[in-house]
């Protein structure tokens, strides 16, 4: 099969074309003709050579993959060589206490699949196990079937299930135009909340908007917390949605009301954030950190795509072999949505 494979660690140009061996799939597993791999933030972190991720050199990434089942292996049962699928990126042992009660995104096991929990999907083949196949509409393109499970799953997880987002509350998402921030606007809406952007581009703000938000903040031009409470009425957000880093994190935990929750799932701009632990205290406040989602609710966000009540947002696509200038292009953060590999 056709791959790009990183070969080490480093930049764009160490991701190169490579012919490797089809893979076969085992009891329980399954493999499929690639059609469309997603790129995230956590591709160019692990082509980098994050310590946190582990990887046998050389390494396919890719951990939004959608295409066809091709092969099934023994005792592998409600699928057929054929069908349309899309991936869950999470693996986790499915015993422990945290597998039992459906938090799988803390199992001491849990890696991603093309991060450091084996090969992606920068390839023209994939083996993965059967349980972590994600049955797609026809009327849903591969394109946009692979710019969903990472983004939504971690959005609906940190939004829903962490902070318990509640019909008639406000929500700021910071950095508007990402692919998790995108899934976010969305959610947030079928929630019922509502929903206040921030981003740096006024061109992403309309487009946020033409998903749902209900108003726009351009990060950089003014005060953002004091912006804030002019578009609420000094009532302040109820919830943060926040994956930017040290940044806007300072603004962000002033933008809570009493009692707000802000919660984080990255740290594109850095690692280390400053934090003012009066504002904390005395507003009594919430920090909750997310890491993906549960196989439960992957299901879940699955069956809203499939229904179209949330929809995926393709900015652009690049054949696999222009796979590094995919990574160039997701790094200059112009993107609105996904950017996504077609195979």
């Amino acid at each position: 099969m056709k791959a790009v494979i990183l070969d080490r660690p480093g930049g764009p140009e160490n991701l190169k074309p490579a012919e490797l061996p089809d893979p076969k799939p085992g009891p329980g597993e399954a493999v499929l003709r690639v059609r469309a791999c997603g790129i995230n933030h956590l591709d160019l972190w692990v082509r980098e050579g994050l310590p946190a991720y582990k990887i046998t050199l050389p390494h396919i990434l890719g951990s939004d993959v959608a295409g066809e089942v091709l092969e099934l292996g023994p005792g592998v049962s409600g699928f057929k060589a054929g069908d349309r699928v899309a991936v869950s990126p999470g693996k986790s042992c499915g015993a422990c206490e945290f597998c039992s009660s459906g938090r799988e995104s803390i199992c001491p096991e849990f890696r991603i699949i093309g991060a450091d929990g084996g090969p992606g999907g920068y390839a023209e083949r994939l083996l993965v196990a059967a349980r972590y196949l994600l049955p797609i509409d026809p009327s849903l393109s591969f394109e946009r079937a692979a710019a969903f499970p990472l983004t939504f799953l971690t959005a609906w997880h940190m939004l829903v299930t962490l902070a318990k987002l509640r019909a008639g509350e406000t929500v700021l998402v910071m950095g508007a135009g990402s692919g998790v921030a995108v899934a976010a606007v969305q959610i947030a809406k079928l929630c019922g909340a509502a929903v206040i952007a921030a981003s740096t581009s006024e061109a992403k703000l309309e487009k946020a908007k033409s998903l749902g938000a209900d108003a726009g903040l351009l990060v950089g031009k003014g005060d953002l917390s004091r912006e804030v409470r002019r578009l609420t009425r000094g009532r302040m957000a109820d919830v943060v949605f926040e994956h930017v880093g040290p940044a806007v994190f300072e603004s962000a935990i002033k933008s809570l009301r009493q009692g707000g929750r802000l919660v984080t799932c990255g740290a594109t701009s850095g690692p280390e954030a400053k934090l003012d632990l009066r504002y904390v205290f005395s507003r009594e406040l919430h920090i909750l950190g997310a890491r993906m989602g549960g196989q439960a609710e992957m299901r879940t966000v699955a069956r809203l795509v499939n229904e179209g009540r949330l929809k995926p947002v393709v900015d652009r696509t690049f054949p696999l072999p222009q796979a590094p200038d995919a990574h160039r292009y997701l790094a200059q953060k112009s993107h609105f949505g996904k950017v996504v590999l077609t195979v």
